[in-house]
């Protein structure tokens, strides 16, 4: 039987160009990740004005056997929004011919080097080949019981290989560090979810970036980075007035608090482990007879409100989390989550970009 045997010849090769289209996306982040080797967008910026090609090969010192391959990568990046090619004329050419030229663009001046919102730890994180590669065994994954695809891929769960890779540690570190960035321009608009609060623990906090940020949105709060023992460690040092590090497994116990703030802790563990972990926050707040809460700053998908770009990154996240055996929720899942742990009510409130704040009542 020809399963395609009523179909017309452009539906065909439009079904091509889609397969195709996802067969070769991983040359998308490949050329991502080419760009930030050669920190193009830092160099353009550094340039302070766009760039030509013959520019930036000289900058580059690219052999001339290359040269192509660099305008490749360019006319690649500009046609998915990276830069924009743009008219310039020569101010040293008598003739004042027009010349193509590379101006930054939002998504690249995301990618500059040493700005506040730079993302380019983000990406060397995430593409780096111990965490990519691991992608090519989902397959496996969906046959073997239990394990994570880090167990399949590392021979160890993900928070295991970290602990014995400092290296790699110190960069998904930092690459949590660089979204936590982000993720204060979101809370500009709802700082008052905090307002009120005496204390709050940062549960997973990491190196306290998100911590650091509301403690300076509010002297008075005192802001508890909550993390493993072997994580906070080497940022004791970094304790202020209001900002301190203590050690510790959520899955044994909370510090007592006013309020608990889980920023991408709840994607990165099956729903048994996430109630476990409420119900630690919920012991942990219980106690406030003003009213505690926990805060969750994570994806929500709804594909029916969300636009496609949108919902695309919150589904490609989704297939991400099985390194660890996380998942991204909708939110009938994190309601399911919050009832079985006791809670009695929550609001969600979407964020500018990709987050949603989750406030929880105990």
């Amino acid at each position: 039987m020809d399963l395609l045997s009523g179909r017309k010849a452009d539906e065909i090769f439009e079904g091509q160009v889609h397969v195709y289209k996802h067969m070769y996306a991983y040359l998308d982040s490949m050329c991502l990740k080419w760009c930030i080797e050669l920190e193009i967008p830092t160099i353009i910026y550094n340039h302070e004005k766009p760039i030509t090609l013959y520019e930036l090969i000289s900058i580059l010192q690219v052999p001339p056997s290359k040269i192509s391959g660099v305008e490749r990568l360019m006319r690649h990046l500009s046609h998915n929004g990276f830069f924009d090619i743009v008219t310039i004329h020569d101010d040293d050419d008598e003739n004042k011919e027009e010349k193509e030229a590379y101006a930054l663009t939002i998504s690249s001046e995301l990618l500059v080097k040493g700005t506040e919102y730079c993302l380019i730890p983000m990406a060397k994180f995430f593409l780096d080949p111990s965490v990519s590669s691991s992608y090519n065994l989902l397959g496996k994954w969906t046959l073997e019981e239990n394990l994570t695809l880090c167990e399949i891929s590392l021979g160890t769960n993900h928070w295991d290989f970290l602990s014995k890779n400092p290296s790699i540690l110190t960069s998904f570190n930092e690459s949590m560090a660089s979204d936590s960035q982000m993720v204060k321009l979101a809370l500009k608009d709802h700082s008052a979810v905090f307002e009120g609060l005496e204390s709050i623990v940062d549960v997973g906090g990491g190196n306290g970036t998100i911590s650091k940020i509301i403690s300076d949105m509010f002297p008075k709060l005192k802001c508890i980075v909550f993390d493993l023992p072997h994580v906070v460690e080497k940022f004791s040092g970094n304790n202020s007035n209001n900002l301190s590090f203590i050690g510790g497994d959520m899955f044994n116990f909370i510090p007592e608090t006013d309020a608990v703030l889980l920023k991408w802790i709840l994607h990165d563990w099956d729903d048994e482990d996430c109630v476990m972990i409420l119900k630690k926050c919920k012991d942990a707040i219980s106690k406030n007879t003003k009213g505690g809460k926990a805060i969750i700053i994570d994806f929500v998908i709804n594909e029916k409100q969300d636009e496609f770009g949108l919902t695309q990154i919150k589904l490609r996240m989704d297939i991400a989390m099985t390194s660890v055996n996380g998942k991204e929720r909708s939110e009938e899942e994190f309601k399911k989550l919050f009832l079985e742990a006791g809670f009695q009510d929550y609001k969600i409130f979407p964020l500018t970009g990709m987050y949603s704040l989750i406030v929880v009542y105990p």
